[in-house]
């Protein structure tokens, strides 16, 4: 994610907005070129000041609020790239459903722009009706009835509507030993499966991936019943990513994917920020970094690791000095780096969608 500066005015944006605060512009972001755009009215349509020579209109979702993305204005779909992967949404005439919904959709268009911007394929159900990426974002059943939970099946993902809820996010989190998971890092893990079902399983690569993340055959009910029951092993630090990788080969894969997402996308926004780490404690220059690259073309995971951990070390202080938990309470080990080189070079194979043809679609 980066910075945007209104074309109207100067005035300098984020992704969410939907008005510019200095001039008041209407402001619509358009996936092509990755931008947000200020707008002005052409009949019914709107002319986009970053892409004059088109007219657009809104997805049908910003009608809720719920979406600030363009689509152009003679387009026969209703929504955007991002929205049009949903399958499933809540009753959003229940005024308890609207805000929930709003957040799992902040997180979803959030992680929609990374993966365009890295080049991902993207089909969804119109196009691949039994593997295309879709979204069921679904709310408890009545009182009585099991909840809800986030998981992945075969591209399609299913979201709790309840876990928008702060309140009840924790107290999940807590049940499941996954204390750090936000909203935008449960679309980013469950995207993990999806992108191993088309860029290992189907792209023939099962075997490097054993090499590094184990076989994947293991059953994974007793995998997860036993990580549940006995948590991680004493030693996961030294291996995994995360304490929830150790469950299970597809978990480890979904938890690298889900940081080399983080990792490009909060390196993105330190660059647009102009960031660099120099501090004057640091004889040694470990901990210093010029973040003046563009973390989706890097050409390999050292790159992006060298400048991750200065910022990681940097915000995790700050976050000390004001009494909060670290920002990312992770260390990289060798084989977890390793894990993420694997996940970066899937990433750079697939761009353009060459593993749409290695599935023969």
């Amino acid at each position: 994610m980066r910075l945007f500066r209104c074309q109207a005015c100067g005035q300098v944006l984020h992704f969410e907005n939907t008005s510019c605060e200095r001039c008041g512009s209407a402001l619509g972001f358009l996936p092509g070129p990755a931008t947000l755009s200020a707008l002005e009215r052409d009949g019914r349509a709107w002319r986009a000041l970053a892409q004059p020579e088109g007219r657009f209109r809104f997805c049908a979702n910003a009608g809720q609020d719920a979406c600030n993305w363009l689509i152009p204005a003679r387009a026969t779909e209703a929504l955007c790239k991002s929205c049009r992967h949903n399958r499933t949404i809540p009753d959003l005439g229940a005024p308890e459903t609207l805000l929930p919904w709003r957040r799992w959709e902040v997180a979803k268009h959030r992680l929609t722009y990374t993966l365009l911007k890295l080049g991902l394929p993207m089909p969804d159900r119109a196009h691949d009706r039994t593997g295309g990426l879709a979204f069921d974002i679904l709310a408890d059943p009545p009182a009585g009835g099991p909840a809800v939970m986030t998981g992945h099946d075969e591209g399609l993902i299913t979201l709790a509507l309840a876990e928008a809820d702060d309140a009840e996010r924790e107290r999940r989190r807590t049940a499941m030993g996954e204390p750090y998971r936000t909203l935008l890092g449960h679309v980013r893990h469950e995207s993990g499966h999806f992108y191993w079902n088309r860029l290992v399983r189907d792209a023939g690569r099962l075997e490097p991936f054993r090499a590094l993340f184990g076989d994947e055959r293991l059953d994974y009910g007793a995998a997860l019943a036993r990580h549940h029951a006995e948590g991680p092993p004493a030693d996961w630090r030294d291996r995994y990513v995360s304490a929830y990788a150790t469950a299970h080969p597809w978990e480890d894969f979904a938890e690298s994917w889900a940081h080399f997402l983080h990792m490009v996308d909060t390196l993105e926004m330190a660059a647009s920020l102009e960031f660099s780490v120099r501090p004057r404690a640091d004889d040694s220059g470990v901990l210093q970094a010029e973040i003046a690259f563009d973390p989706y073309a890097a050409p390999d995971i050292s790159a992006l690791v060298d400048a991750w951990v200065p910022l990681t070390h940097a915000v995790n202080s700050l976050n000390r000095c004001m009494g909060a938990p670290d920002l990312y309470p992770f260390v990289l080990s060798s084989p977890a780096i390793g894990k993420l080189g694997f996940v970066h070079d899937l990433v750079r194979g697939a761009k353009g969608g060459a593993c749409g043809a290695a599935r023969g679609r």
